[in-house]
């Protein structure tokens, strides 16, 4: 992990406002009021957490890989990035990272894809895609389908080739590892706990994470 940006919270799990672990394959969708801190651990390692992030007071206007890239000139997600929205509003800030790296580039995995990366057969398993829309079916959101745009992977490990290529690899993140991030203005968080079995993005073994929030701290108890 040499060269990757190793930032540890101060901030302790018993203080927690709230904590949710989120199984292998199912979804989250939560409400982060501005100030507020999330954490998302990675409670055995190499587990791939897809997130979209939008706008709480305009959902329609969400998180931007493209502006975000763009901003700080990097790929990868670490310690102190800004994730931008569409309309250059700063949603959240990564204020603490174990893991250092976190990918915007891959994707989230559909039946479609899991079709043409994969086989045939397996447009039928479980997929990210539809974790999402399940999300949304089921609690009243003004959201729908068609704002189901580019999401961040954090821990997952896709490197881009000296050909500008993208490559699935083995996790870099390992058991308890974790990622924090700070609401900017009040945002709607989704996230799949990705289910994919069919690349090392899991290690082969989907498992589950866990989602702690903090309330808007002072100063000498921020990280």
């Amino acid at each position: 992990m040499s060269g990757l940006c190793i930032r540890e919270s101060k901030l302790d799990p018993d203080q927690a406002t709230y904590r949710h672990v989120v199984s292998a394959g199912d979804y989250w969708l939560h409400e982060l009021k501005a100030g507020q801190v999330l954490r998302i651990v990675d409670l055995e390692g190499n587990q791939a957490v897809d997130t979209l992030f939008f706008n709480a007071v305009n959902p329609y206007d969400r998180y931007s890989a493209v502006d975000t890239i763009r901003a700080q000139g990097n790929v990868y997600l670490g310690f102190g990035s800004r994730l931008l929205s569409l309309e250059g509003e700063v949603l959240v800030e990564i204020v603490a990272d174990t893991c250092g790296r976190h990918d915007t580039l891959g994707g989230a995995c559909s039946a479609e894809s899991n079709m043409v990366r994969y086989a045939l057969e397996k447009r039928f398993m479980h997929n990210c895609r539809d974790s999402f829309l399940l999300a949304l079916a089921e609690h009243q959101t003004p959201l729908s389908k068609r704002d189901l745009g580019h999401n961040v992977n954090f821990f997952m490990n896709v490197p881009v080739t000296t050909e500008g290529g993208l490559r699935f690899a083995d996790g870099i993140s390992e058991a308890g590892k974790y990622v924090e991030m700070q609401a900017m203005v009040d945002v709607i968080v989704l996230v799949s706990n990705c289910p994919q079995l069919n690349n090392p993005c899991n290690a082969y073994n989907p498992t589950p994470v866990e989602m702690m929030i903090w309330d808007p701290q002072t100063p000498d108890q921020r990280v």
